[in-house]
């Protein structure tokens, strides 16, 4: 959808085509702790081969190379990624879900099917809530292991905190952000709520920052989502420049990786999260794919940045190779 908002060179070579944008009228909602949820997915017939896309070797260059664009001002930060695949598989989605988000608890998580396909999602990451006229977005940058005891677990918390690398991939984006919102925020509305927080999670802690703003009067759904898509996380800084280069840098264009799900309610309210941490299925070409990344800047090593990708990965590999 971002090539609706600006000129990119046309790039589809995606495997798994979903729609740029799908807005669907629920008939019927329901309370999750009134639900009940059996599967009704194929089984799964065989061991899942998954594999990236890129050797680390490339990886490595790919980082680098990007470092360079840094030097020489073209960027200061950028979010790059590696996407993982599988062909002809068939899985039970549902059972995947459940088991994805049994060992992740994500917050933003999320399960649909639109026709034969699918998105699995433990997204940790809020991009955009709106209640009235306050708009509020919550991007992550900054990630760390959890510890194997309470004692190790603290000081690697303490640790990401402080860590001068993380806070400087963190700030840049929330400037980004800052001037995301403040195309659509009554003047002088914009506020840094929160900056540096960390935000534990089953697998991975992370550094999450709070920016929030005002709508001004009559502002549609639609100039929100022009104003701030894609989200600064996800993209970098300078955010025009930091697209041209994730499409030149990486693979497939991203599809639904790192785009958004939520709802929309009659009061026009929403919550959209941050689609990472997700699992995308064709069942009818019997292919899945999910994207890992992490953010380059001048301060990063490139060996840490593929480590963090594969902490990243880690839960979703766990419930794809172990299907039952």
């Amino acid at each position: 959808m971002k090539n609706d908002f600006e000129v990119f060179i046309p790039k589809t070579n995606n495997p798994i085509q979903f729609p740029r944008g799908l807005f669907i009228e629920i008939e019927k909602s329901i309370l999750l702790n009134d639900l009940t949820l059996e599967n009704h997915g194929n089984d799964a017939t065989s061991p899942i081969q998954i594999s990236a896309t890129i050797s680390k070797e490339e990886y490595l260059q790919k980082v680098n190379s990007l470092k360079q664009h840094i030097q020489n001002g073209d960027i200061y930060e950028i979010n790059y990624c590696i996407t993982f695949e599988a062909h002809d598989v068939v899985i039970d989605p549902l059972h995947i879900y459940h088991k994805l988000n049994n060992i992740s608890r994500a917050p933003y998580s999320a399960f649909a099917k639109f026709d034969h396909l699918y998105i699995i999602s433990s997204s940790p990451e809020l991009f955009l809530s709106k209640k009235g006229n306050t708009l509020l977005t919550k991007p992550i940058k900054g990630t760390a292991k959890r510890g194997f005891t309470l004692e190790e677990d603290k000081h690697i918390k303490e640790a990401l905190y402080l860590n001068k690398k993380e806070r400087n991939e963190n700030v840049m984006i929330v400037d980004v952000c800052r001037n995301d919102l403040s195309r659509i925020a009554k003047k002088g509305t914009v506020n840094v709520e929160k900056l540096y927080g960390i935000e534990s999670y089953e697998q991975v802690h992370q550094m999450v920052s709070t920016i929030s703003c005002e709508t001004k009067e009559n502002t549609s759904f639609a100039e929100i989502i022009k104003a701030t898509f894609p989200m600064a996380s996800m993209t970098g800084a300078p955010k025009i420049k930091a697209m041209e280069l994730i499409d030149e840098y990486e693979l497939y264009n991203r599809g639904p990786y790192s785009g958004a799900l939520g709802y929309l309610d009659e009061n026009g309210d929403f919550d959209l999260n941050v689609l990472i941490r997700s699992i995308f299925y064709d069942e009818k070409k019997r292919y899945l794919s999910f994207t890992v990344g992490s953010a380059i800047t001048a301060l990063c090593n490139a060996e840490d940045e593929y480590q963090e990708c594969l902490l990243k990965a880690k839960a979703m590999m766990k419930v794809l190779e172990s299907q039952t």
